[in-house]
């Protein structure tokens, strides 16, 4: 067992491996996938032009993580998942996060997911951020 922090944006491969040999393909969770299924969720949520509203926040981050925790279901893979979504004024304040993780580093691992991207050639929010972080655990 061990224990490691991946990103998508670090380009870090979260790529476990399957339950047994005769799982298939279908069992492998690849960070990319799951980056973009995170990205998608967040788009269907917020929108380029959204204003940062106070109040609508924690109706934005349970729309998301629903949404994600079905997406995730929906696909069918042997883990359980964790999930997590937090959305921050872009005001020029500082945000410093870290995650730790005890698992099985074959078979386990996280994906972190920052909206918008900043080099995003798409129209880019600019009133505020959204960080998601799905872990996975095989069972």
């Amino acid at each position: 067992f061990g224990s490691r922090v991946e990103s998508a944006h670090s380009g870090g491969c979260v790529a476990p491996g399957t339950m047994d040999d005769t799982a298939g393909e279908e069992t492998i969770w690849e960070s990319d996938a799951i980056a973009k299924l995170i990205e998608e969720t967040i788009e269907s949520v917020l929108k380029p032009s959204e204003v940062y509203a106070d109040e609508e926040v924690p109706h934005w981050i349970n729309a998301i993580l629903e949404e994600l925790i079905r997406r995730l279901n929906d696909a069918k893979k042997p883990y359980k998942y964790l999930c997590s979504c937090m959305i921050m004024q872009r005001n020029g304040a500082g945000m410093h996060s870290a995650t730790s993780a005890f698992w099985d580093a074959v078979n386990d691992g996280s994906v972190t997911h920052v909206w918008p991207r900043e080099k995003s050639k798409d129209q880019v929010n600019k009133t505020m951020y959204c960080i998601c972080t799905v872990g996975f655990l095989e069972y």
